[in-house]
């Protein structure tokens, strides 16, 4: 996959690699199976209201979320093809998942619906960026930005990002969870207004251009 360093390549290299990429592979199956299991188990879950299948559908998703991503670095199968179709199951999972919590708790409405809009809409296009760099997948993002990086794709950031508001809706703590749902939506937009403002002031220095090694932000 080239270098992986943070800075843009041109959009002919990229579209040559992601040509030459794997399709099968042991972490896209991985994927295929969480993500089919988790939105089985879901729909389930909303037909017949039952917590506990929602309860098991959101330990598949998380720790099918995991194994894909560990099973990709470890056997070195690691493709950018491979990180957008992860993004894409991991939004449509959520948006299953919690079609069937809001059926079986509409209450939880007001803290599931800013968490949907957060991480469907703003954290989607805040992942999706890392296809602007000579980067693998949003897990090598602190060659672009550390600071990005540390507040969003760490393992604990990742953690309270995808869990905790459905933890406290779990825990019947709506209004706890709808403010934590806002908060990581700050944060999201504060990435994105960052990001934004790095690659507008690097394009202006002539630094975004295929050579070497280098870190857009400190």
């Amino acid at each position: 996959m080239g270098s992986r360093s943070g800075v843009v390549r041109p959009a002919g290299q990229l579209a040559g690699l992601w040509t030459r990429e794997r399709v099968v592979s042991v972490p896209n199956a991985i994927t295929v199976v969480r993500t089919v299991v988790a939105m089985g188990l879901a729909v389930w879950a909303g037909y017949t209201g039952s917590v506990p299948v929602l309860v098991a559908a959101y330990i598949v998703y998380w720790f099918g979320d995991m194994a894909d991503g560990q099973a990709a670095r470890r056997m070195n199968q690691e493709t950018r093809l491979g990180a957008v179709f992860d993004i894409v199951c991991d939004r449509a999972s959520t948006m299953v998942v919690a079609a069937a919590f809001l059926r079986i708790d509409p209450d939880s409405t007001p803290a599931i619906g800013i968490f949907l809009f957060q991480f469907c809409v703003v954290d989607t296009m805040l992942s999706l960026s890392f296809l602007a760099f000579d980067i693998v997948s949003p897990n090598y993002f602190y060659r672009v930005d550390r600071s990005i990086y540390r507040m969003n794709w760490t393992h604990p950031a990742k953690a309270l990002n995808n869990s905790l508001v459905v933890l406290l809706c779990l825990a019947d703590l709506v209004w706890p969870a709808a403010l934590a749902a806002l908060v990581v939506l700050g944060v999201k937009v504060w990435s994105i207004a960052r990001l934004l403002v790095a690659t507008r002031g690097a394009s202006s220095r002539g630094e975004l251009t295929p050579a070497g090694d280098r870190t857009l932000v400190p």
